[in-house]
This record gives structure tokens, C-alpha cells and sequence, in this order.
């Protein structure tokens, strides 16, 4: 059975709290509850941490066995050359996703040390991203 990771980085924890205008009302829980029952023929997994050091730890334990990672680094996406170099290390392919337009934002946003070790990068579609990006993890899979 395939196995895909989600991993959520800095506060993203607070979803369905912080910033509702841009981030929704929906908890992540809850949407990765629907996104386990919708997609039943794989195992899916979810990490979230506010500390770069545990994603970086995450990215090395999962890296080699997993069969994709959609990850979300959140503020670390545009500070942080460790959490690059852990993605870059790994085999399993990674999706990078963002819910809000990260391009909408502020400038310092507009830059991703993750994208150019990533498959391919999905922003401004709300929590959909994330199940955009596990079909797409799934098509490289051929898995229905």
C-alpha cells in the first residue's frame, strides 16, 4: 500500500483559527480526517511541527521509504537552507504546498529555498492544494 506523508511546518497548527480570511475555518485535522477517508487505498500519514529541526528530522526519517510528501513548510519556506538540503537529500518526491498566494503576499514571501528541490509547487488553493497534490503524487504511482 503507498504511503504518503503530509507535513506542516510553523503555525500551521492553528488552522481554523489564525486568519480565517486567509486561511479558512476548517482545522487541519479535520480536513486530513476527510482526505483519510476519501482516499481509503493508501496510507496516509500527517506530521506538523513549529520547529525546523524536527521537520529536518522528519524529512530524514520518511525520505527514504515514503512514496511521496506533500510538504508545507509555512515561514520556513523562505528562510530555511536545512530544511532545502533535506529535501534535497531525499528520494521520496516532494510536492510543496501553501494554501494562501504566497506570490499575493509580502515580497519576502516570493522566494522558496524548498522549490528547486521539489517536484512542483502548489499555492493560493486554499487546503485543496494538499489534495491536489496527493492525486498527483498518486498519478506518479498509477494509483486511482
Amino acid at each position: 500500500m503507498p504511503k504518503i506523508y503530509i507535513i506542516n511546518g510553523a503555525n500551521l497548527n492553528l488552522l481554523g483559527k489564525r486568519e480565517p480570511h486567509i486561511y479558512g475555518s476548517t482545522t487541519f485535522e479535520e480536513f486530513f480526517n476527510n482526505l483519510k477517508e476519501k482516499y481509503g487505498q493508501i496510507k496516509l500519514a500527517y506530521f506538523q511541527s513549529n520547529h525546523e529541526g524536527a521537520l529536518v528530522d522528519k524529512l530524514h526519517e520518511i525520505g527514504f521509504e515514503a512514496n511521496g510528501i506533500i510538504l508545507n513548510a509555512g515561514a520556513f519556506t523562505h528562510t530555511s537552507v536545512a530544511l532545502a538540503d533535506a529535501v534535497a537529500a531525499i528520494p521520496a518526491p516532494v510536492i510543496e504546498v501553501h494554501i494562501s498566494n504566497i506570490f499575493a503576499r509580502e515580497p519576502f514571501r516570493h522566494h522558496s529555498y524548498l522549490s528547486p528541490y521539489c517536484k512542483g509547487i502548489i499555492t493560493g488553493l486554499g487546503l485543496k492544494g494538499y489534495e491536489l497534490a496527493l492525486q498527483y503524487l498518486l498519478s506518479l504511482l498509477n494509483v486511482e
